[in-house]
């Protein structure tokens, strides 16, 4: 069975623009144009691929087809890079899923880098590391940063390092909360800090003191790395930070460790779909050297 490699690419258009109309002008076709492709490509596969909800979001099977049409898209790229008519062409945008954190310090450094050897951009997808891993497995992402020390079937795996998460708070706030020690009962009573339902660093980190102690503490939910941390130096609650973020805060005393050796550290890894591609090899070189800012594991 043939794929129309047009068709290919409008269903891949919809899924990551997420409507039939953005998709019509990536494409710059008419969203009737886009419409009948996908159409077309589903009478092919004799299934649906794309729900059409708002947002548009690929079938499971739908999801299989969109990992193959970005895996095209970079090869084509590839291809006429080496035949030296890359400039005639879009150039590849490569989806990749990387964790809040590590966007927030040394990620983009990996892509500055890329972006000097290569006119391929990243459409990066940001998640919680324990969960980017999900979107390597269905397809959405070709490569990911990601806990998952396993590797995904099918694809590469290099480890990063770790992330190291301190569990900080303003003086005053540990004044008030935990004048009498970190305990079970005053981290019951003192509130924290959680980036989403996601997050399960401060559970973690408390669950070690608290032991069978059920923790129940008042929460401020905080969906953003950089005001996580403006939330702690004003003190609303406790939390684990990441230390290249409070590092100069903790070295100037406007921030302090819940008690000593009060961190975490959280290994990295970079797993990506085995593609022979100098670009994605490009790009796993870039990561690998700014990941060298990451804590290295000991000998």
């Amino acid at each position: 069975m043939k794929i129309d490699y047009g068709n290919l690419r409008a269903l891949a258009a919809v899924v990551r623009e997420g409507s039939f109309e953005r998709a019509s002008a990536t494409l710059n076709v008419t969203p009737s144009a886009v419409s009948q492709r996908v159409k077309a490509l589903e009478a092919r596969m004799g299934r649906l691929l794309v729900r059409r909800s708002v947002p548009a979001v690929a079938t499971e099977d739908g999801q299989v087809l969109v990992h193959l049409a970005e895996q095209a898209a970079l090869l084509e790229h590839d291809a006429l890079s080496r035949l030296g008519l890359d400039d005639e062409s879009a150039s590849a945008s490569i989806a990749v899923a990387v964790n809040h954190d590590s966007l927030e310090t040394w990620f983009m450094r990996a892509a500055s880098s890329f972006s000097e050897y290569s006119r391929a951009t990243l459409d990066m997808h940001s998640e919680d590391q324990d969960h980017t891993a999900a979107l390597l497995r269905n397809g959405t992402v070709l490569g990911a940063v990601t806990t998952l020390s396993e590797p995904v079937q099918g694809c590469h795996m290099h480890a990063l390092g770790s992330m190291r998460y301190v569990a900080s708070c303003s003086p005053a706030f540990h004044a008030r909360y935990f004048a009498n020690g970190v305990n079970a009962h005053t981290l019951a009573a003192a509130p924290v800090l959680v980036f989403n339902r996601k997050d399960a660093l401060q559970a973690n980190f408390a669950h070690k003191i608290m032991r069978q102690a059920p923790w129940q503490p008042p929460v401020w939910w905080v969906p953003s790395s950089r005001a996580f941390v403006h939330a702690t130096l004003d003190g609303l609650g406790w939390t684990m930070n990441p230390l290249p973020l409070v590092q100069k805060y903790l070295d100037d005393g406007q921030l302090m460790l819940l008690r000593a050796r009060a961190w975490q550290d959280v290994p990295l890894y970079w797993q990506y779909w085995r593609v022979d591609s100098p670009t994605m090899d490009l790009l796993t070189k870039s990561i690998l050297h700014a990941a060298r800012a990451l804590v290295r594991p000991k000998a």
